[in-house]
């Protein structure tokens, strides 16, 4: 079984966007989706893939959640 860092996608309705990609960008995420599917048995398309990736890189990134916590709302 393959394994990938992304858990399972909750199920959330999402708001659309529209972003423009490079096809490199574009290639990889539609890997990543064929990987997804062999670690769950299921195919989920690339798009619903980008928001967790997205919140997964956010996330892990320190220097930006050290910025969050330390920003004031005016």
């Amino acid at each position: 079984m393959t394994t990938v860092r992304l858990a399972k996608l909750p199920d959330k309705k999402p708001i659309k966007i529209a972003v423009l990609l490079p096809p490199e960008l574009h290639g990889l995420l539609l890997d990543y989706a064929e990987a997804y599917a062999l670690a769950y048995g299921e195919k989920v398309p690339m798009t619903e893939l980008i928001s967790p990736i997205l919140s997964a890189f956010l996330d892990a990134d320190r220097a930006f959640q050290k910025y969050r916590t330390s920003k004031t709302v005016p």
